[in-house]
């Protein structure tokens, strides 16, 4: 039997199993002073768009509202709207630059339902292509990400960037 490593999950795994260190990923990244460092696509009124560290495929980001709250009726109406909307500018972009064959979005409330920050809720966008799940994944429970962090950051940003001029123009997502 060969053996696969994948070092780079170690700091999610000892994230997962106990207390974040340095409180609140989301509040973190809301304070961060380096867009670029942290991979923070764009920034809202009340939510923040941000590449997930430990990606599930090319693409997949987050969307998180400034506050810190444990789930969607918790949310003031503005950040609760505000994430739909970036939700659909995500998903045009998505399509746009990765030509998926389709997307997940998914919201996990609590631990037990799958959320690495259980207190603070956050939307997951990930483009979908038919076949995408290998052998990689199946049987070694590992995941082959075919694109760098840093490409998708360089790759997403600029769309992101013209996000607000789009917004003021009233011109759609799609």
């Amino acid at each position: 039997m060969r053996y696969l490593y994948a070092p780079w999950r170690a700091p999610y795994i000892r994230r997962a199993s106990g207390k974040p260190r340095g409180g609140c990923l989301f509040c973190s990244l809301a304070r961060a002073r380096s867009d670029r460092r942290h991979r923070i696509l764009h920034r809202g009124a009340n939510c923040l768009v941000v590449l997930n560290a430990f990606p599930y495929c090319s693409g997949h980001l987050m969307i998180a509202p400034f506050q810190h709250r444990p789930g969607l009726a918790a949310l003031d109406a503005a950040a609760a709207h505000e994430m739909i909307d970036l939700a659909a500018w995500a998903e045009a972009i998505l399509r746009r630059c990765y030509r998926p064959d389709g997307l997940n979005l998914g919201i996990n409330l609590g631990r037990v339902a799958g959320a690495g920050v259980a207190g603070h809720v956050h939307l997951h966008v990930l483009p979908r292509w038919n076949g995408d799940t290998n052998f990689m994944a199946t049987v070694a429970d590992a995941r082959v990400v075919p694109e760098a962090l840093s490409e998708t950051y360089r790759r997403l940003l600029p769309h992101f960037r013209g996000l607000m001029r789009r917004r003021e123009s009233g011109s759609s997502g799609t």
